[in-house]
């Protein structure tokens, strides 16, 4: 009979080549990379994040990448596609973020259709409004639902954005929307 040692952060540290992880149940959760369209939204909703940092010296646009370290009683970790994180800076800046983000986006890849990535994301959102996170947008690209804002006191009741409008993260992020339309990669690039 073998045992199975639980993971740590220090093996979340040791991914190899930056891969993206999670820290789930005790192990490391590898994340399949995002294809084109994904990444070109992920970072749009960043860049308006970081234009809203700057214009009101608050908070910290992030990328997708990033490690945020959370203490519940199944995931030590969340890595969204995007999102905004306004807890203290840590003694060491290198080190992952200490508490979930204020608001996250995870943005859809083509493996995150079907029954069971339906599952899998709920139960995300679940544990990102568990570790504190106020704000979760569900970007789907591939549906006339582009945005569906779920937030903390109300999760099971989505607002929804389609193109044409404008998204909003309240109350995580004060005053900031973003167009639905900029999530879209412009005509010349597809």
């Amino acid at each position: 009979m073998t045992t199975q040692t639980r993971k740590t952060v220090a093996d979340l540290y040791r991914v190899a080549d930056g891969q993206k992880a999670e820290l789930v149940d005790g192990e490391v959760m590898l994340m399949s990379p995002t294809g084109k369209k994904s990444t070109y939204a992920a970072g749009e909703v960043v860049a308006s994040l970081r234009q809203y940092s700057h214009e009101t010296r608050s908070g910290w646009a992030v990328q997708d990448n990033a490690g945020f370290m959370v203490n519940l009683p199944h995931r030590q970790s969340l890595s969204p596609d995007a999102s905004f994180y306004t807890g203290q800076d840590t003694a060491n800046s290198m080190d992952f973020f200490e508490g979930a983000p204020v608001f996250a986006a995870e943005v859809r890849s083509k493996w995150d259709y079907g029954s069971t990535a339906e599952r899998a994301m709920a139960l995300k959102r679940a544990d990102y409004f568990a570790a504190g996170t106020r704000v979760v947008w569900d970007v789907d690209l591939q549906s006339p639902d582009v945005v569906r804002v779920y937030r903390a006191d109300a999760p099971d009741q989505p607002m929804i954005y389609r193109r044409g409008e404008i998204a909003e993260a309240e109350p995580a992020v004060p005053g900031w929307t973003m167009l639905v339309d900029d999530l879209f990669p412009p005509d010349w690039l597809t």
